[in-house]
């Protein structure tokens, strides 16, 4: 026990030593190159489920819309533990509290896979009330169902896999984490069309005719399997890292804390992902239920764009994941200076890569959204929602990487308030109002307006932390 524990201190203070001394600059992309992978290949594999499953109709396409607010509700309460566990992990970490650390990623980690099972239990009980009240019409109802049935079974693990997967980035650790995601999202790649197709399609023409090879012919809830299987390979190899002593926490029933406290302050750090995440959820409905009025076409198209936005918005937040635990480390240390320098190198690199990549979308989104779907109507209203989008995107960098400054140094309420608002303060009203003066452009331009009121309330607290850390280093 005394040779383990000396193992787990030795890397504990080699990880520390680096974290507050690499440069700012190498630090911040080595945990960020990892975080990327992972984010764009979990996002790949939820455009492959829209992507396949939109080979099969309109109708379907829609439904994995109509579910989407559902794995937001999962989300947040994964992304709620993770986010909240892994900025305090990262402090203690640079404190050097390696004891407390533990004890707040098992707490977060037992609690996650707990509310994981309660929405087990109540999706699959009031499965069709909250599809319809989502708003899945009664000709996506059925499919809507098929998917989000085993989406339900899966939402234990996914939980669970939030808290690993960010304290294990706030360790510094990115790369294990990458190697559990990519593994995940890769095999619901390929078991995507073996399970939904009887036989495997690409663009609605038969690929691998005359091998003899059949796929499941699964329709919807093929894609659903695929997914459930995906989020628990992962969800094994990432818990794998903490049984195998790979990492500096440890997580195990015993250190769930007793201390009603310790769970609340990480739910109140962790609260501005619950905002964000909630919010999401109620966004994605009233797009939906508005988007409704103008038929199934309108549903789907704006189910594209937003996959498509998540692929690129991705990107940011994983160099976003790259840099919060620099920060955590860095403001625990009190390295100040080292915090201005991450977020400045984070931003300005983030920007520039997502200025290219928005200039793309804009001259290629009907080829982009054709690709998805080769319907005229659903090119149309995607092609119009496409760039609205993509013209604000490299704006994003800003307003994820001031939140995240803010969650990753545990300043709450700054935090909760700006992730709130992008898809609650700024969205909710756009998606209320816009569509009734404008139709349906209002709801093609609707995250576009909340995307750019959202950098201009950013700005204000931007400047106000920048002059605390100036006091701060004054005072040293």
């Amino acid at each position: 026990m005394a040779d383990e524990n000396n193992t787990i201190n030795k890397n504990a203070d080699s990880q520390y030593n680096k974290m507050v001394n690499t440069p700012v600059w190498k630090l911040v992309t080595t945990l960020a190159i990892p975080t990327v992978i992972s984010m764009l290949i979990t996002s790949i594999y939820n455009m492959a489920d829209t992507f396949f499953v939109s080979q099969i109709s309109t109708q379907a396409s829609a439904a994995v819309g109509i579910v989407f607010p559902i794995m937001s509700i999962i989300q947040a309460c994964g992304f709620t533990l993770g986010m909240g566990s892994g900025s305090l992990v990262s402090i203690k970490l640079g404190q050097k509290h390696n004891d407390e650390a533990s004890e707040l990623s098992s707490t977060a980690f037992f609690t996650a896979f707990g509310f994981g099972v309660l929405i087990t239990i109540f999706g699959n009980l009031f499965a069709n009330g909250l599809l319809s009240l989502v708003g899945a019409s009664s000709t996506v109802l059925p499919y809507a169902r098929d998917y989000a049935r085993f989406i339900f079974w899966g939402a234990p693990f996914m939980c669970a896999s939030f808290v690993l997967n960010n304290d294990l980035r706030s360790e510094g650790k990115a790369f294990f984490s990458m190697i559990a995601l990519s593994t995940g999202g890769i095999l619901n790649i390929i078991l995507d069309p073996i399970f939904i197709f009887d036989e495997l399609t690409l663009f609605g023409h038969a690929i691998g005719a005359g091998s003899g090879f059949h796929g499941f012919g699964l329709g919807i809830s093929g894609a659903a399997i695929a997914t459930l299987i995906s989020q628990f390979v992962s969800f094994c190899i990432l818990f794998s890292f903490y049984l195998r002593k790979k990492s500096i926490c440890q997580i195990k029933p015993r250190l769930y804390t007793k201390d009603i406290r310790v769970l609340g302050r990480i739910i109140s750090t962790g609260f501005p992902s619950l905002a964000r995440q909630g919010l999401a959820s109620i966004a994605s409905i009233l797009l939906n239920t508005n988007a409704a009025l103008y038929g199934d076409s309108a549903v789907a198209a704006m189910t594209i764009t937003q996959k498509i936005i998540m692929f690129i918005a991705s990107m940011i937040i994983g160099i976003g994941q790259g840099f919060s635990p620099v920060s955590g480390y860095n403001y625990g240390a009190k390295r100040y200076d080292r915090v201005k320098k991450a977020w400045l190198f984070m931003v300005l690199s983030s920007a520039a890569f997502m200025a290219v990549l928005s200039s793309l979308c804009i001259i290629f989104a009907p080829q982009v959204i054709r690709a998805f779907r080769d319907d005229a109507d659903v090119i149309a209203i995607g092609t119009v929602a496409l760039r609205w989008q993509a013209a604000f995107i490299p704006l994003h960098p800003l307003i994820i990487g001031t939140n995240m400054l803010m969650q990753s140094t545990r300043h709450i309420k700054p935090a909760t308030f700006l992730s709130m608002n992008r898809q609650g303060v700024y969205f909710i009203p756009a998606i209320l109002i816009l569509p009734r003066v404008f139709g349906l452009f209002g709801v093609e331009i609707s995250q576009a307006v909340a995307d750019l009121l959202s950098t201009f309330t950013a700005i204000p607290y931007l400047i106000w932390f920048f002059r605390k850390l100036k006091r701060l280093e004054s005072e040293l």
